[in-house]
């Protein structure tokens, strides 16, 4: 495949994440498909430009200096490709094997949707404990409730991502959520295919175990902007549930 034109641009976005890096880099390498790659470290102090610099012959590019966070280093990172689909993977998640080639096939066989989606597993990297993802086929009253697609699990065309400028880089935790309803309302629904894709690593380290509160507010002002109005639930179960997982850490 060496030559070839890439088919997907993937930006993996990174900060003192060495100790994951590398598993998100083999798992993409990995995928028997012709990808772009690039890595987006924010100025790590940690091993990660020693596990970077292993991989440097496969990437299509890398940088390791502060940013402007995490949305910003995406929309760089497939703004420096030129593929005809693109995805993100965080660093400390990792993709399945031959799962790439499954969502772009079903876009290649649905030309009308914007994005495709999978399964994915939650790992938690204390327990080793896995357990399914919530993921359901694309609904809009039901993407209102909570967000019902997994981001590593994601593949998006390349024309509908640059119209609409990749990620609100104003938003810090909900930005793959808000990046669904603009997609949906713009293009039509997400595709869903029923195969597992990614695994989400839960460990102490990440922005959605620390910052609980935060998120809950950024996804209630992103339903809030798209939807019209925020389903009661976001009131009454939700705000109990951020509050249970807080003393739960």
């Amino acid at each position: 495949m060496y030559g070839a034109a890439p088919l997907i641009t993937i930006a993996i976005p990174s900060l003192n994440q060495g100790c994951y890096l590398e598993q998100a880099l083999s798992s993409v390498f990995a995928q028997n498909l012709n990808v772009e790659v690039f890595v987006l470290d924010g100025g790590s102090t940690d091993n990660s430009l020693a596990v970077i610099q292993r991989w440097q012959h496969r990437l299509a590019g890398w940088r390791s200096h502060t940013d402007q966070g995490q949305a910003a280093a995406i929309n760089e990172g497939i703004a420096l490709g030129s593929a005809p689909y693109v995805c993100w993977l965080n660093s400390d998640d990792w993709l399945l094997p031959n799962s790439l080639n499954k969502l772009l096939t079903a876009l290649q066989n649905h030309p009308q949707a914007p994005a495709a989606y999978g399964r994915a597993w939650h790992v938690n990297q204390n327990t080793g404990t896995r357990k399914p993802v919530w993921v359901e086929p694309f609904n809009s009253r039901r993407l209102a409730w909570r967000c019902i697609i997994c981001q590593p699990a994601s593949l998006i065309r390349r024309s509908a991502w640059q119209s609409l400028h990749g990620l609100d880089p104003s938003l810090n935790l909900a930005m793959d959520y808000d990046l669904w309803w603009r997609l949906y309302k713009q293009f039509g629904q997400l595709l869903f295919i029923d195969q597992y894709i990614a695994v989400n690593r839960v460990h102490d380290q990440t922005k959605t175990h620390n910052q609980r509160f935060r998120h809950y507010q950024e996804a209630i002002a992103v339903v809030r902007k798209h939807y019209g109005r925020v389903p009661w639930k976001w009131w009454l179960a939700q705000p109990y549930a951020v509050w249970w997982k807080s003393l739960n850490k």
